[in-house]
């Protein structure tokens, strides 16, 4: 087997995104459309790296150099993105690009190169950064057995939720609302929020592949969420709601009408994404009941001596955060764009 590994040509993304849609482990995140979205908007230089054998793809790795005055200069797999790590159609392949993801880190000289890998058989023998599990349910058509499978504490408040005057609009389009909601969320969670261009590229670059669903009362919007479909997985990726209206229970009704809707329309997998143990959005995702699993992130350590800890709960952070909570949202709107880049 004579396998060769390079970046590909711009004219082979076509084929790298088909061989990506066709396999079992890929996520959106390896598809074109992010790295699009990342380059155009956070200017990180794309590393993609791809296998092939006599022409035909045998394997991908999504992969960016990142620059920042905070990490130093890295490879992540991928910056911003939940998921990443190699795609390959055999064991061979998938080694013969870690041996190569090994050299272009000595080489480039960065501190340390990421791998966000969803799945075990991903795992290359990296240094293992635990810590992040994803939640995952399987969706059916009949809303009521959706319904029943849901815990008894959340499937009230869902049902409380319902029986409310709670609408839902979908928008193909930017949604100045969702925007606003989510820049202010992050303001109280204290992390930096997303420049608008973020998301105007996510809904360019997908297309029909991600939405906007706005849950409205009285003509008011008071929760949305940016929402990613990728052949049979629906993946809500960036939601928020307004405190103002938790009695209404707004995100239940969000997440479980996200849920019926795809169940409905052919959709068998709810992935609800990654949290960090012991955090607020963990704490509410749990509750759904959804099978939890580990998420096996891989870290090489090239120049750097110990593992990063870039987790908000990590103290050398804490004052950092609720200097930023205390911040004018204007100013954390102006900011959060470009201390996101130091961290992704």
């Amino acid at each position: 087997m004579q396998i060769e590994i390079r970046q590909p040509t711009p004219d082979e993304y076509r084929a790298w995104d088909a061989f990506v849609l066709a396999h079992p482990r890929a996520s959106p995140f390896h598809l074109t459309a992010w790295k699009k979205s990342i380059e155009e908007v956070f200017h990180y230089r794309p590393m993609y790296l791809l296998a092939s054998e006599s022409g035909t793809i045998r394997g991908v790795l999504p992969l960016f150099l990142v620059k920042s005055l905070i990490l130093g200069k890295t490879l992540i797999s991928s910056p911003f993105a939940v998921y990443g790590g190699i795609l390959a159609d055999s064991v061979e392949v998938r080694d013969a690009l870690a041996e190569h993801v090994k050299q272009l880190g000595a080489s480039l000289q960065v501190e340390y190169v990421e791998l966000r890998n969803a799945y075990q058989d991903q795992c290359i023998g990296f240094a293992p950064m635990a810590g992040y599990v994803a939640l995952k349910q399987r969706l059916v058509p009949d809303e009521s057995a959706l319904l029943e499978s849901i815990p008894r504490k959340t499937r009230r408040m869902v049902r409380k939720a319902l029986e409310s005057s709670l609408t839902t609009a979908q928008r193909k389009t930017t949604s100045p609302a969702f925007e606003d909601l989510y820049s202010r969320n992050l303001r109280r969670l204290g992390t930096p929020s997303f420049p608008s261009r973020h998301f105007a590229a996510l809904v360019r670059n997908f297309g029909e592949m991600v939405d906007i669903r706005e849950v409205v009362h009285e003509g008011r919007v008071i929760a949305a969420v940016m929402t990613f479909y990728f052949r049979d997985q629906v993946l809500p990726y960036y939601g928020a709601s307004d405190p103002q209206f938790n009695s209404l229970a707004p995100n239940n009704y969000m997440y479980f009408d996200l849920m019926r809707w795809a169940g409905q329309n052919g959709y068998t997998s709810f992935d609800f994404g990654r949290s960090k143990k012991i955090s607020g959005s963990y704490d509410f995702k749990s509750h759904w009941g959804m099978e939890e699993v580990e998420l096996p992130y891989e870290v090489l350590l090239v120049k750097r001596k110990s593992l990063p800890n870039f987790n908000p709960n990590n103290p050398r952070f804490q004052l950092a955060i609720k200097i930023w909570q205390r911040l004018p949202l204007p100013v954390t709107r102006a900011l959060g764009p470009e201390l996101l880049r130091l961290i992704p």
